[in-house]
């Protein structure tokens, strides 16, 4: 069994190696496949590898956690690793991990903003898939949610939370995301005692509740036909239910408000050397035209390394920071735009109006016409590394089919970069982003 054991893993290590230095020489094209038990499903097809990577993202995000159990959808997805009802019987941690383990595959959980994702990658040898999907569909449709192992994680992720108030860029991610999203529930951020409320019947619930086939999109991307491909969704979801009772709504996402600086500024004291600096509002889903403009843009303001705008004032003129950046996050219903950096203590306040000039200066004048077409060059002749293994493949596949995305986006995407004009970054950067709706949280700064 060992011997087996290592042979598959060291055949799996080398495809993966393999598929590593795999180049992507034309955009394969996405298949919808047929619905089942209510769910999406989605298929590329790459015989570049003997391999299947699968996705199964659920609408169950951190953002349907209660405020006082702040926690629980990452909970309630990460002790599906840890025991579930099969047809064989009961599967323990042990037994889940030593499957796995002789499968040569990888299959875990994952939890966001938005949406939990179970990440299946097996061989595409039929018999090793299907072990593969058959222990999936046992994780996603029955974990036991063990009262003694959840005593067990829980002590491990207060722990976790412990440590994490001694870590500077912790801290301020946590009260960033509570200035930004406001009453949104994705401000709420787990805490030692929300954790400490979560017990086994939560996660019963919530599973109930969450996990089920009108919530699910099944993505699919390696070396099985469409027959196939149909095979494993209808594997992966025999047992979850199609659908449930209502899920109560979310609130709206609102709009940073206009508001004087003395009310979106918070400065936090901690004890280190450096200051941590962020500075951010509510920007675009992922879904907007004005998506590729900013996009863009933002290449040019921050997004880009060492050529962008933010880099040049406040590291290469300056010498503020050894890094600073921008980035818009948009996804299905949310999207935020930020920029951060690191810089002395003693010159927090430096740097902090440093970082609003040039930002505010770019949503006032928008890049330059060679700015924008450096911009362009760089995203599109670099865009091939995007989508060069199927694990890449996979991401893409996902995101498109989450967001509601035309399904030839990847064949679409350098043609909708090149399209964007110095007008529409300009108009898109003074449509969504303005200086006094920006929310900062500036962390450890020292008055000289």
């Amino acid at each position: 069994m060992l011997q087996n054991k290592l042979i598959k893993q060291a055949y799996l290590a080398m495809v993966l190696m393999v598929g590593l230095s795999t180049s992507a020489h034309a955009i394969l094209p996405i298949e919808k496949l047929d619905s089942f038990k209510g769910a999406q499903a989605y298929l590329v097809q790459t015989k570049a590898l003997p391999m299947v990577d699968i996705e199964v993202s659920i609408d169950a995000g951190d953002r349907y956690d209660p405020a006082s159990k702040s926690g629980l959808a990452s909970v309630a997805a990460q002790l599906m690793n840890y025991g579930a009802k099969s047809d064989k019987g009961l599967l323990t941690e042990a037994q889940i991990a030593d499957e796995i383990a002789d499968l040569g595959a990888n299959l875990g959980m994952s939890v966001g903003g938005e949406r939990a994702t179970m990440r299946i990658r097996t061989l595409s040898r039929k018999d090793l898939r299907d072990r593969a999907v058959q222990l999936a569909s046992a994780m996603l449709s029955a974990p036991t949610y063990d009262a003694k192992i959840l005593v067990r994680e829980k002590q491990r992720m207060t722990t976790a939370l412990r440590e994490s108030e001694t870590k500077p860029e912790a801290v301020l991610d946590r009260r960033f995301r509570k200035s930004v999203y406001g009453n949104y529930p994705l401000a709420n951020s787990p805490t030692v005692q929300s954790i400490a409320n979560i017990n086994a019947t939560d996660l019963q619930q919530f599973h109930k509740q969450f996990y089920r086939g009108d919530r699910m999109i099944v993505s699919i991307v390696g070396d099985v036909s469409k027959a196939e491909a149909a095979e494993i969704v209808q594997g992966l979801l025999q047992k979850v239910p199609q659908s449930g009772s209502p899920v109560a709504k979310l609130p709206e996402f609102e709009r940073s408000p206009v508001e004087p600086l003395s009310q979106r500024e918070v400065s936090i004291p901690f004890d280190t050397q450096q200051a941590h600096i962020a500075m951010g509002m509510t920007a675009v889903t992922r879904s907007n035209p004005d998506y590729f403009p900013l996009l863009v843009g933002n290449y040019v303001l921050g997004g880009g390394g060492f050529v962008s705008r933010l880099m040049s004032e406040v590291r290469e003129k300056r010498g503020l920071a050894y890094s600073v950046s921008s980035y818009f996050a948009p996804g299905k219903d949310v999207g935020i735009f930020q920029a951060g950096l690191q810089t002395k203590s003693d010159q927090a306040a430096l740097a902090l109006e440093v970082l609003s000039t040039t930002i505010a200066q770019f949503i006032a004048n928008g890049p330059t016409q060679t700015e924008l077409e450096a911009a362009k060059a760089n995203l599109m002749n670099g865009y091939p590394l995007r989508i060069d293994n199927n694990r890449k493949l996979l991401d893409n596949v996902s995101s498109i089919a989450w967001n509601n995305l035309p399904l030839d986006t990847m064949e679409t995407w350098t043609k909708q970069v090149e399209a964007v004009s110095l007008e529409q970054v300009r108009a898109a950067f003074q449509q969504y982003l303005a200086m006094d709706r920006m929310k900062i949280v500036i962390l450890g700064a020292k008055n000289k």
